[in-house]
């Protein structure tokens, strides 16, 4: 077989680093061998995959395309490995752990002192999804639990959830010299509309991504964290929700104020969900810890 796990390997580092040499340094490799493993795997298939620019390089649409259903395999084989790891030993030897940005990320380390002070070895692995992303995260094979996934749950099998929290505690932040400052309150949407939004870019990567709070029309400009979206709307580039343990300390030394709207935003249901499928006993201990009001109440103060 021409095509192996391997290959596909370097495709999918090629592909999201873009070129060999960060490809390289990704999979700790030397740049030299990645290329002649694609020109090899080009020869064999007598086939060009990439569109070369200097050191850049591009999938092109053969590329793409060998990529785009390579990744099914890839994530089947890590799948696989972690289910022999399961059946062996009944613990995973690595857990991924998404959390949506609305959460702070620290506020999870108690859970992971009392997992590692009870003596387990499996790996943790912590990422940061935004909307959606949370979501896609389990439905990818990016992600075992999910905290705080926002929404309805998507319609993929082998994925369960329950209800974290209903979100209610948001604040519409604004900076004190921004034009809409100093419009009478309750602001209605028609002038609401008419600011650009500082929104979080939704990190799906094959579920339909997600938006909150905006209006038809509004202008946005996309920011890739929380932290980042707090920082525009001080500057004054923007208007938005924000969670009150984020706005809180802006609004105390008056970098940002606190504008009552017409229309106020709905609540949104934030979840604990993970992949169902054999259920490992690293998974089944963070599901059980999250049920203890001692962890679970410290991860929604503010929201």
């Amino acid at each position: 077989m021409k095509i192996s796990l391997e290959l596909l390997q370097i495709l999918d580092a090629i592909d999201r680093h873009g070129s060999f040499t960060a490809a390289a340094a990704a999979l700790h490799r030397v740049p030299s061998a990645l290329s002649h493993a694609v020109s090899k795997l080009e020869s064999d298939l007598d086939v060009q995959l990439f569109i070369r620019e200097g050191r850049r390089a591009t999938l092109n649409e053969a590329g793409r395309t060998l990529l785009e259903d390579g990744r099914h395999l890839l994530r089947a084989a890590g799948e696989l490995e972690r289910r022999v790891r399961r059946i062996a030993t009944g613990w995973e030897a690595e857990l991924r752990i998404a959390i949506d940005s609305i959460v702070p990320v620290e506020r999870i380390y108690p859970l992971l002192d009392a997992f590692y002070a009870a003596g387990h070895s499996t790996q943790i692995r912590l990422s940061q999804e935004v909307l959606g992303g949370t979501w896609d995260a389990l439905a990818t094979d990016r992600a075992d639990l999910a905290i705080a996934a926002p929404g309805d749950m998507p319609p993929r099998s082998g994925i369960s959830s329950r209800l974290l929290c209903t979100r209610t505690d948001f604040v519409f932040a604004i900076a004190p010299h921004h034009p809409l400052a100093s419009v009478p309150e309750p602001i209605p949407n028609s002038e609401v509309r008419r600011h650009r939004a500082i929104v979080i870019a939704d990190t799906s990567q094959e579920l339909r991504a997600r938006s909150v709070g905006l209006l038809d029309g509004q202008d946005i400009l996309r920011v890739p964290n929380m932290p980042a979206k707090a920082a525009a709307q001080v500057a004054g580039l923007g208007i938005g929700y924000l969670p009150r343990w984020l706005a809180e300390p802006e609004l105390a030394t008056g970098h940002l104020v606190e504008k009552q709207l017409a229309e106020r935003r709905q609540p949104m249901p934030l979840h604990i969900a993970w992949r169902s499928r054999q259920i490992g006993r690293a998974l089944a201990w963070f599901l059980d810890a999250l049920e203890n009001p001692a962890y679970l109440g410290p991860l929604t103060v503010g929201l």
